[in-house]
C-alpha cells in the first residue's frame, strides 16, 4: 500500500465526516432556515433539500469509499456554488479559505483512482 492511497484515504474520511456534519446540522437545525438561506441568496428553495442530501448521504458514503469519485464530484459542485454565491465576496481569509481547502481536496479524490481502506477496494478484491 503505498503512501498516497493513504494520505487520499485520510483526505476522503476527513472530507466525509466534515460534510455529513454539514447535512445533519442542515437537517436537525430546520432545514426551513436552510431554505429560506438559500432563497435570500439567490438559489431556488429546494436545493436546500438537494445540498443537505448530497452532504449527508454523500458523507457516509464517503466515509466508506463507496461513489467516492462520483460523491467527490458532487461535493466539488455544492462547494464552487457556496464559493462563488456567497463566500467570495468575504475574502480569502474568513471567507472562502476553508471551502477552497475543501473544494481541493474534493478534485483531488475526484481525480485518483482509488484510496485505501475502501469498501470500493473491498468488492474489486472479491471479484478478482
Amino acid at each position: 500500500m503505498t503512501g498516497y492511497r493513504v494520505g487520499s484515504a485520510l483526505l476522503r474520511v476527513f472530507l466525509g465526516i466534515t460534510f455529513f456534519i454539514h447535512g445533519l446540522q442542515k437537517f436537525q437545525g430546520g432545514i426551513e432556515n436552510t431554505v429560506a438561506f438559500f432563497e435570500s441568496v439567490g438559489f431556488p428553495g429546494f436545493s436546500a433539500y438537494v445540498v443537505a442530501t448530497i452532504e449527508l448521504v454523500g458523507g457516509i458514503l464517503m466515509v466508506l469509499g463507496v461513489g467516492t469519485r462520483i460523491i467527490a464530484a458532487l461535493f466539488f459542485f455544492v462547494l464552487a456554488g457556496a464559493i462563488l454565491k456567497v463566500k467570495l465576496s468575504a475574502g480569502f481569509v474568513g471567507g472562502y479559505e476553508v471551502d477552497l481547502a475543501l473544494l481541493v481536496m474534493a478534485v483531488h479524490l475526484a481525480i485518483v483512482k482509488n484510496t485505501a481502506f475502501s469498501l470500493e477496494n473491498l468488492w474489486a478484491k472479491k471479484e478478482k
